[in-house]
C-alpha cells in the first residue's frame, strides 16, 4: 500500500510520549490507536482491547512464533511488548492512520519495515530530573522499579538524533502536542 503512513511516538518511560499520543487522537479523527500487546500487569485504569492486549508469557511467545509481530522486544526482565501486524491492517483498512506509543527499540524495528512509511517522534523529557520526577508521581511503581526505568532512559536518550523529529516535552504538555500536530497535518497533507 503505497499511501500507507504511520506515525510513531517514542521515548523513555516518562517522557509524556502516552499524554502526547492521547492528546492527539482527541482532536486528529484520522488517526487510530494502534494498540500494543505485553505481558505486564494490568494497572487499575487500564482496560484490555483498548490500552493493551494483555497476554500470558506463554500466549506472546506463540505470537512471536507465529509471526504475528512486526516488532517485539523484552524490554524489561520477563515484561515483553510488541506490535501486531493485525493493528496496523486494521486501522488502515479503516482508512485511518495508524499512532503508535512504544519504545525506542520498537521504532528502530518499525522504521526498519516501513521505512517509507513511517514518520517518527521522539519525545524528549527535556533533562533526566523531570523523568525521575514524572516516574515518581505516577505512584504505580517502587524504587527499584524506577531505577530499572531510570536507567533504561539514560540509554534511549542517546537515540534521540536517529529519529525524524524531537518533541521537546519538559514544561508545556500543550506545546509539545501543538508542534506535534502541526508535524502530523503536514505529513497527511504531502507525500512525506
Amino acid at each position: 500500500m503505497d499511501s500507507l503512513k504511520i506515525i510513531v511516538f517514542c521515548g523513555p518511560s516518562g517522557s509524556g510520549k502516552t499524554s502526547i499520543v492521547k492528546a492527539l487522537l482527541s482532536i486528529m479523527p484520522e488517526l487510530e490507536f494502534s494498540i500494543s500487546a505485553t505481558t505486564r500487569k494490568r494497572r487499575n485504569n487500564e482496560v484490555e482491547g483498548v490500552d493493551y492486549y494483555f497476554m500470558s508469557p506463554k500466549q506472546f511467545k506463540s505470537n512471536i512464533n507465529s509471526a504475528a509481530f512486526i516488532e517485539h522486544e523484552e524490554v524489561y526482565k520477563n515484561v515483553c511488548y510488541g506490535t501486531l501486524w493485525k493493528e496496523i491492517d486494521r486501522i488502515s483498512n479503516t482508512g485511518k492512520i495508524p499512532i503508535l506509543d512504544i519504545d525506542v527499540n520498537g521504532a528502530l524495528n518499525i522504521r526498519k519495515k516501513y521505512r517509507d512509511a513511517s514518520h517518527i517522534f521522539f519525545v524528549h523529557p527535556g533533562n533526566e530530573e523531570i523523568l525521575r520526577n514524572r516516574l515518581k508521581k505516577r505512584h504505580t511503581e517502587n524504587d527499584e522499579a524506577i531505577a530499572k526505568r531510570m536507567e533504561r532512559a539514560v540509554r534511549e536518550l542517546t537515540f534521540s538524533e536517529k529519529f525524524d523529529y524531537i518533541i521537546y516535552n519538559d514544561s508545556d504538555l500543550q506545546l509539545s502536542v501543538n508542534s506535534s500536530r502541526e508535524i502530523i497535518e503536514k505529513i497527511i497533507q504531502t507525500n512525506i
